[in-house]
């Protein structure tokens, strides 16, 4: 059996140290070691990546301190719609779902869309109907609701501004919220997947890079798993996950060099914002951002769960 990595993100941004409390700091980094733990378990006891993945996004949907599931933020009708995929590096495989409503846990859904059918991603209502059909859980509104996000809707609609973030207070201090795992099993497969709420008061059911192949996760045994957060339109335009994937393949590139070029510079020279994590087929991570800070951890080389926002 082989080694195994992991690791998972909760949100890339303008993540100020002197704007956050210590209580919130205390909650984003025991949720995102919750995160590592629960993946960590799955791969040690000989379990796939793809559900290291799974389980650690439903960890991090499940809290409201993160873009995704219960933390979701609010469109312009005061409704939460959700994205999320997985993609395994194996066969290439990937099941999504984009702008989904009431679906407990939206990740859930896409490991359905992967496994039970046909399609790579199915939307809205449809989407909805295939959970139903399953029996996967609903929630109501008030499940998903939060002070915060609510606080964050309403300054959007007065100032007429579409949020590509969950920012706390101002313009200033912008968080990409997006949650994310990318793993490497023992069998030596790669796996990625990703979650979110979207943007605040986003309108005419706009989708984001979360749910779109090569945008916002990709994953090959050939190379990499990736697992972005950021501006997802700029994602989309540069196809940044796919790249760095590329990178490797036909360049010949190691997984650091790769992620730096994309992040760095080619997202950069776009004037996207934002952060990747990944895995390559040897079990070495790479998790760069052009942002002040970025919710993220890992499984270092002792086995132990490192968590950081600012600090390398």
């Amino acid at each position: 059996m082989g080694k195994i990595a992991f690791a998972v993100h909760g949100g890339a941004g303008v993540i100020l140290k002197e704007n956050m409390t210590p209580e919130r700091e205390a909650q984003v980094r025991v949720g995102l070691k919750k995160a590592l733990e629960v993946g960590q378990n799955i791969l040690t006891t000989g379990g796939s990546s793809l559900d290291a993945v799974t389980e650690a996004i439903v960890i991090l949907e499940d809290l409201p301190e993160f873009n995704a599931g219960r933390g979701s933020v609010f469109n312009h009708f005061g409704k939460h719609e959700m994205d999320a995929a997985l993609m395994s590096g194996r066969e290439l495989t990937t099941g999504a779902v984009a702008s989904v409503t009431g679906v407990r846990n939206p990740v859930r859904l896409a490991r359905a869309v992967l496994e039970k059918t046909p399609h790579v991603l199915l939307t809205s209502e449809g989407a909805e109907a295939l959970a139903l059909e399953l029996g996967l859980p609903f929630e109501s509104e008030e499940y998903f609701y939060t002070d915060h996000r609510y606080k964050q809707l309403q300054q959007a609609l007065e100032r007429n501004q579409t949020q590509l973030d969950h920012a706390d207070d101002g313009e200033e201090d912008k968080k990409f919220g997006t949650v994310g795992a990318v793993a490497l099993d023992q069998h030596g497969d790669l796996a990625t997947g990703v979650s979110t709420g979207g943007m605040t008061n986003k309108k005419y059911g706009r989708i984001g890079d979360s749910p779109i192949v090569g945008a916002g996760l990709y994953a090959n045994n050939r190379t990499c798993a990736v697992s972005a957060t950021g501006e997802g339109e700029y994602f989309i335009r540069g196809v940044v996950c796919y790249d760095i994937s590329a990178r490797m393949e036909y360049l010949g590139e190691d997984l650091t060099r790769a992620a730096q070029t994309v992040i760095m510079d080619r997202l950069s020279d776009l004037g996207g914002s934002g952060g990747i994590i990944s895995v390559d087929a040897s079990g070495c991570i790479s998790m760069p951002y052009n942002t002040p800070g970025m919710y993220r951890g890992f499984l270092n080389d002792k086995g132990e769960a490192v968590v950081r926002i600012w600090e390398y």
